[in-house]
């Protein structure tokens, strides 16, 4: 049997994926000081005991004594962080053994171990395994749950509690390694009561555990894919397509036509292999499908960027799957009630009612050189026929440079002064169009209406200064005043032509969300991927899996 060693020691394994190694130990401290609830002085709260839980009322008779833990605990030079964690968990159950019962290791903790090991798995991180804990649990699968003796019953309980305390910090919150700010990440990280979560598994002995892991839904969604994509990188991934002319369309037929087929079967595009050279309408469905999960022109021919996203190695998707689950670790399990997320990458704005998507619509984006930024604010007012406040920096690119070369500048664009300032005077020509948005905040982002409605009909839509242009904003206006009476459709339309900027306060409790995903499934369960078009990828990629 492996030799028992303190769950308080960081142990270092070779980790799969190669990712940067930090003490495991720190980052468990980092996630249980940010996650339990504090007192005055800042130091975790004490939970009192519960004595209410007796060898009568209990499911096993199985209790140890308090100062046994202690005595362990003081062996092997517990922080106070953990023995604080401990105490909690324990005296909820009033010092009741979690995993065993009087059979011996209790079904919660093979249920525990079952979902540790599909982790490491198909994350590829090593670095929270335990061969103590992994000996007694093979022991204990081939022999029985009585295998593991009196004399180690107490050690290997705690181990276990630890154990989980240090795979609910990777699995659950994410990497603390990684300064979310300095990703230009400015949602704040979601904070996990791991305590709760462990006593939730122990009570329900590890079964349907997707109904209260504390992650979004979307994680595991991407967990799936990841796993696909591993089975498809373990039989040799896909091989580059070198092809004889510039673009495949249907009707053609060259042996080169073969390998797309195959290049599509693999990732289901394709749904039935087909080796023959024809370029058939089935090829044709399948490539818009490929086309429609990257976000291309869907013209179903391969060639141009098509033809690029093809080529691309499985190795750099498994990564781009990996970064966007860290990120989904860091965002709200699920949002309850009314909220809207914008979707940098795929240039979509998404409704979300009681939870639920209600509808989307086309969104236009800030350049690479004027980026919108990743934060959360709540929507305060709906803006009908907006003046436009010229921002400094395109009143002094733009405005003033205009205004030097043509003194009637100001009026061609229906400007005026107001005051030391520039702005648009309301009217179709504004350049927020006719109704705008807030959710205030430091960064001056909201989203607006606009009159290039041309660039909405654009594949790859980043060409704002950095507020969000949106295809349907008097769709959006009516959803967010639906409740309200007096805001009928006919009143809405009058407000946005009025040419009277008329601010009207938001009663429901909406927020906003401006995330950041390159790769997500979607409603029909297709894994889809866009481009990194502000490099944010990128950056963790480097932080995560080094050079």
């Amino acid at each position: 049997m492996a030799e028992f060693e303190s769950p308080f020691t960081v142990i270092f394994t070779p980790n799969i994926r190669k990712m940067k190694a930090l003490p495991l130990f720190v980052a468990i401290l980092m996630v249980f000081g940010a996650c339990q609830p504090k007192d005055s002085t800042g130091q975790i709260q004490k939970t009192q005991r519960d004595t209410g839980i007796t060898r009568a009322n209990a499911y096993s008779t199985l209790f140890f004594d308090s100062t046994a833990m202690e005595n362990f605990m003081a062996a092997y030079n517990a922080p106070d962080t953990a023995r604080s964690l401990f105490r909690n968990f324990y005296s909820l159950r009033n010092f009741q053994y979690a995993w065993f019962d009087t059979t011996g290791m209790a079904e919660q903790a093979q249920n525990f171990w079952n979902l540790q090991e599909n982790y490491l798995a198909y994350s590829g991180d090593s670095s929270i395994y335990s061969p103590f804990l992994q000996g007694w649990l093979d022991s204990v699968r081939n022999n029985g749950p009585a295998m593991v003796p009196d004399s180690l019953r107490q050690k290997v309980e705690w181990a276990l509690t630890f154990q989980f305390f240090r795979y609910a910090a990777k699995a659950y919150s994410g990497d603390r390694k990684l300064d979310v700010r300095n990703l230009d990440w400015f949602i704040p990280r979601r904070k996990v009561d791991i305590t709760a979560m462990l006593d939730t598994l122990v009570k329900d002995k590890g079964k349907s555990i997707s109904s209260y892991e504390p992650v979004h839904p979307q994680y595991n969604l991407l967990r799936e894919q990841l796993q696909r994509y591993d089975a498809i990188q373990k039989q040799g991934g896909w091989s580059t397509l070198a092809p004889k002319q510039k673009k495949y369309a249907e009707g053609d037929s060259l042996n080169d036509i073969r390998q797309i087929k195959h290049r599509l079967f693999m990732t289901g595009d394709l749904k039935t292999e087909d080796t023959t050279a024809v370029f058939d309408a089935a090829l044709t469905s399948a490539v818009k499908n490929f086309q429609r999960r990257y976000g291309l022109k869907e013209d179903g021919t391969v060639g141009g960027g098509t033809l690029a996203e093809m080529n691309r190695p499985i190795d750099i998707r498994i990564r781009q799957i990996i970064v966007n689950m860290e990120r989904i670790r860091w965002v709200p399990a699920q949002p309850a009630g009314d909220y809207i997320l914008v979707n940098i990458p795929t240039f979509k704005l998404f409704v979300y009612e009681n939870g639920k998507q209600a509808f989307n619509m086309n969104v236009v984006v800030g350049t690479s050189q004027n980026s919108t930024v990743i934060f959360t604010g709540k929507l305060q007012h709906v803006v009908f026929s907006p003046y436009w406040n010229i921002p400094p920096g395109i009143l002094n690119k733009e405005v003033l440079p205009g205004i030097k070369r043509n003194s009637n500048y100001l009026a061609s664009h229906n400007m005026e002064w107001n005051g030391g300032h520039v702005r648009q005077k309301p009217g179709p020509k504004n350049s927020l169009g006719l109704v705008k948005f807030l959710f205030p905040n430091s960064y001056n982002i909201y989203l607006h209406d606009t009159p290039s409605k041309s660039l909405f009909n654009e594949n790859k839509r980043a060409f704002s200064h950095g507020c969000i242009r949106v295809s349907e904003p008097k769709k959006l206006a009516q959803w967010i005043l639906r409740n309200e009476q007096a805001w009928t459709e006919t009143a809405i339309d009058n407000a946005m032509n009025s040419g009277k900027e008329k601010y009207v306060n938001i009663k429901q409790d909406i927020q906003v969300f401006i995330g950041y995903f390159t790769a997500y499934v979607d409603r029909e369960g297709n894994m889809n991927f866009r481009d990194d078009i502000y490099g944010h990828d990128k950056k963790m990629v480097k932080k995560m899996f080094g050079k």
